[in-house]
């Protein structure tokens, strides 16, 4: 299970469970904004990084690292990333670091160089097997219990319930659109002989996948992160690349809008063209 990418989208998208994650206040989440930084010059990429809003200089920057397999250098990149990030930004700046591990054994065994570090009380350690229970109200806690919950009924039955949930709790359409997703993501790694369309009848998401709703936010989801050079991958698996403003790009798009039942009107707004441009691209099929 390729699980590293789905604790990113899920800190993106839920902050707060990070911060209950590791004992702090939800509240705390408030202050920061999650990114990835790519450090100049070096092979270095931080994917993890919680870092403090302008107005909040107080609190520390976090940075946070998913580990779940072995790795004898792991330590060693992990603070090289750290103090290279700082060395880069703000030397000045206080600084927290979590790693949060699969299961104890994929840490390294030789922590003598590191043991100083590790002692400290701005390097935190968790381990997601010795994990215990979360409270029920956690949305995000209880989804990253999902992720590290066995293959079998309980891991269904959890699903099913955090989807309730999601529909309950979040206000925002688009917001419980992106969870609902990430829980279906999760359980489709879990269970990788099934389909999608038989996960999402398993965790019952079959109705609000369909509904024009969650079209409308996912298409529009996609199509900001192309214009905006974010987004890697299909739109509608046929758009493959970035977009990047290109000309060229927002006339491939045109056809997949049309086919989602936008106008023409309303195509030409989304993608800022004409409408004479939006009918040149709606024959580019």
């Amino acid at each position: 299970m390729e699980t590293d990418p789905i604790f990113y989208r899920l800190f993106k998208q839920q902050p707060s469970c990070f911060f209950e994650l590791i004992g702090r206040p939800a509240s705390e989440a408030e202050a920061y904004e999650f990114s990835s930084v790519e450090l100049k010059q070096t092979a270095f990429r931080i994917d993890g990084l919680f870092i403090p809003k302008a107005e909040f200089p107080e609190m520390p920057l976090n940075l946070v690292e998913v580990q779940f397999y072995s790795d004898k250098k792991f330590y060693a990149n992990l603070f090289a990333e750290l103090f290279l990030y700082l060395h880069q930004n703000n030397p000045a700046q206080n600084w927290r670091v979590v790693v949060i591990f699969g299961r104890r054994s994929y840490e390294p065994k030789e922590l003598a160089p590191y043991q100083a570090l590790l002692n400290s009380p701005q390097v935190q350690r968790i381990y997601l097997d010795e994990l215990e229970a979360v409270p029920e109200t956690s949305l995000g806690m209880r989804i990253v219990q999902l992720i590290i919950e066995k293959q079998d009924a309980s891991a269904a039955e959890q699903a099913r319930q955090l989807v309730v949930q999601a529909r309950q709790n979040l206000t925002d359409d688009a917001d419980r659109a992106e969870v609902v997703d990430l829980i279906e993501t999760v359980v489709l790694y879990k269970f990788s002989r099934l389909s999608r369309e038989e996960v999402q009848e398993m965790i019952g998401v079959n109705e609000f996948k369909q509904s024009r709703l969650y079209q409308d936010i996912k298409l529009e989801g996609k199509l900001e992160g192309l214009m905006e050079g974010k987004l890697e991958g299909k739109l509608e698996g046929k758009l493959e690349g970035k977009l990047e403003g290109k000309l060229e790009g927002k006339l491939e798009v045109v056809p997949q809008l049309l086919s989602q039942g936008f106008t023409v009107q309303q195509t030409a707004q989304i993608l800022g063209l004409t409408v004479e441009q939006v009918r040149q691209g709606s024959q580019n099929t």
